[in-house]
């Protein structure tokens, strides 16, 4: 083989392989841009997340507060109960004695 045509062989086989590098490099930016978008949602996503749930430590709280709520609802409804009772008990013996 003649040294020009080895010369034009070789320059074709280094054209064809910065071909097939600039594809595969193409390839890999393409997907980095594709995994930059997909994290970029999911970042969005999880400060959604995070904005919807941050309060979520306070229902302890509330659940302990409505607890105490209760107790003094029926506290306060028993101790009406006995104003009730001790009342008609007296209305009984006012009506007996009038």
């Amino acid at each position: 083989m003649n040294p020009i045509k080895l010369w034009w062989l070789s320059l074709g086989l280094f054209g064809a392989v910065v071909a097939v590098v600039a594809g595969l490099l193409g390839l890999i930016v393409a997907t980095a841009r594709g995994i930059e978008r997909v994290a970029g949602d999911i970042w969005i996503a999880g400060k959604q997340i995070a904005g919807n749930t941050v309060s979520i430590w306070m229902l302890q709280q509330t659940n302990e507060q409505l607890a105490e709520m209760l107790d003094s609802a029926r506290t306060l409804e028993r101790t009406t109960a006995a104003i009730d009772d001790t009342l008609g008990a007296l209305a009984g013996r006012v009506g007996e004695r009038g």
